[in-house]
């Protein structure tokens, strides 16, 4: 034997117990999750095969799956670009040199650690409740609140609040970035009498684009992926009247409420899909408008 096979021997056999949580825990249940996505399968009795049949039904005979697919779009289009926005604001503000940076970034980055907790969501529903924090701040000035968290047009909004507020994790990321741009280029720019704004626009901007793609990423897969706020806001329910009704909300009601597993199965390849197909477009829009120092 060779002291090269040997060598690859000793990795492999380090790399074994990965490679078989790999094909376990991941590989396994992707290539089980596409095989059902293709029968009818209610968890009690063997799937049976339908073919293409959950999909055809899911794109034109459900009216709820185009609903929960229209909720989580419109939460994903306002509430990534307001958090990134948000978080970058914050990141500008921290990089300006201020005593125990340290804490304050802690500070902020608290919510991104509990703002997918069940008791941050219980806790925002009783904010945005009808006797919530809210509106007995709004009492104060003498107005009448409603609850937010039960009207159909305010509902979703509650939840965009809470995915802004946890701009942490994305703020970290853009403080990073900020700190690697050299400080010789404000330096030159103000010896030419550039302004603070054209300064941000052509210098700070330009250079935290490629910080700006990879948050951007990040942001929109974890955004559509959004479940624990939903489903404790809207009691499971996704409501009211469907307002809330995310598309891992109803992929779980699908799945283990209706104990319809192939069909979830289904809507978790869609959504896959989905993801890949916006991950894909960012990429090649990236070409043109993020910029990477040479």
């Amino acid at each position: 034997m060779s002291r090269e096979l040997r060598r690859n021997l000793v990795a492999y056999a380090f790399l074994t117990p990965w490679l078989l949580g790999l094909l376990i825990f991941s590989a396994g249940p992707i290539l089980a999750s596409a095989y059902l996505s293709l029968t009818r399968y209610d968890l009690l009795s063997p799937p049976e095969w339908r073919g293409l049949t959950n999909y055809v039904v899911m794109f034109t005979r459900d009216p709820r799956f185009a609903k929960a697919l229209q909720v989580t779009a419109n939460y994903v289009l306002v509430s990534v670009p307001l958090q990134l926005a948000l978080a970058l604001a914050i990141a500008l503000v921290l990089n300006r040199g201020i005593r125990a940076l340290s804490l304050y970034r802690a500070i902020y980055y608290l919510p991104s650690l509990l703002g997918g907790s069940i008791a941050i969501a219980i806790l925002w529903r009783q904010v945005f409740g009808l006797d919530g924090l809210i509106n007995r701040a709004l009492s104060l000035i003498g107005i009448q609140g409603i609850s937010w968290i039960a009207t159909p047009e305010t509902a979703v909004y509650t939840l965009v609040l809470l995915r802004v507020w946890q701009f942490g994790s994305p703020m970290i990321i853009f403080l990073a970035g900020l700190k690697q741009i050299p400080r010789e280029f404000y330096e030159s720019a103000e010896i030419d009498g550039a302004g603070r704004w054209n300064r941000f626009w052509r210098i700070t901007l330009p250079l935290l684009t490629p910080i700006i793609f990879f948050n951007l990423v990040l942001q929109i897969i974890s955004a559509f992926q959004t479940f624990t706020q939903a489903f404790i806001v809207s009691g499971g329910t996704g409501g009211p009247v469907n307002s809330t009704l995310f598309y891992t909300l109803y992929l779980y009601q699908q799945g283990f409420s209706a104990f319809n597993m192939g069909y979830a199965s289904a809507l978790a390849w869609v959504l896959l899909g989905i993801i890949g197909g916006l991950t894909l477009v960012a990429f090649l829009s990236s070409k043109y408008w993020v910029y990477y120092e040479s």
